[in-house]
């Protein structure tokens, strides 16, 4: 118990139990017992990385987010075009998420419904963190021509909320369908979004071909 408490990952370790007893039992029937047991280290050990069980489950959600904010930095980053880039990086932001809770058997409003408004105040913080790496691509694609957009900031916020519909948040994955269907649907809604960046001469071709 005392080599696992000493362990430079041991953050990371009780993340994995909390992922675990989440999907077992939800947040209100997950007690700090069961964490220890299930990381097998000694209550006190969770409290000293994590206040209590309400900031130990956001930091769950966060990791997921944080997880996800580095793959879409990293694709941000790649040699494709801008609207291939963010072509698969609206497709990522569903899929990665319906990935990481596919275990699940609730929603996440459902699961962490006790915690709603520390929620909702971490999702804003994400989302806002992911609309600024398809800023800074959707930046590029102006620049270069790909892209016709007068307010880039506000498109890149447009993105986000477009796609939020289909996150694993208000419905169950099992809800949202088969993750391959899911991924149809997002690659509808990114072509659907790109489409009304393109430059107008560039759109109107597209409506003659």
């Amino acid at each position: 118990m005392r080599k696992i408490a000493q362990r430079h990952d041991i953050r990371d370790l009780i993340l994995d139990g909390v992922e675990v007893l989440m999907a077992r039992y939800g947040f209100k029937k997950m007690a700090m017992e069961d964490v220890a047991r299930q990381v097998g280290i000694g209550k006190g050990t969770i409290y000293l990385h994590f206040p209590g069980k309400e900031e130990l489950t956001l930091s769950h959600v966060d990791r997921i987010a944080k997880r996800l904010l580095d793959r879409l930095r990293a694709m941000a980053r790649s040699p494709e075009s801008p609207d291939e880039r963010i072509r698969k990086m609206l497709v990522e932001r569903v899929l990665y998420r319906f990935d990481s809770v596919s275990h699940y058997s609730q929603s996440l409003n459902d699961l962490l419904s006790s915690v709603r408004k520390g929620l909702l105040a971490r999702r804003e913080r994400h989302f806002e963190k992911e609309a600024d790496v398809f800023l800074e691509v959707l930046r590029e694609g102006v620049r270069m021509g790909t892209f016709e957009c007068s307010d880039v900031l506000t498109t890149s916020r447009v993105l986000i909320w477009s796609t939020n519909s289909l996150l694993p948040f208000s419905l169950t994955t099992r809800e949202l369908g088969k993750r391959k269907e899911l991924e149809d649907r997002a690659s509808r809604i990114a072509d659907l979004l790109l489409k009304g960046l393109y430059p107008r001469s560039g759109r109107a071709a597209s409506r003659t071909r």
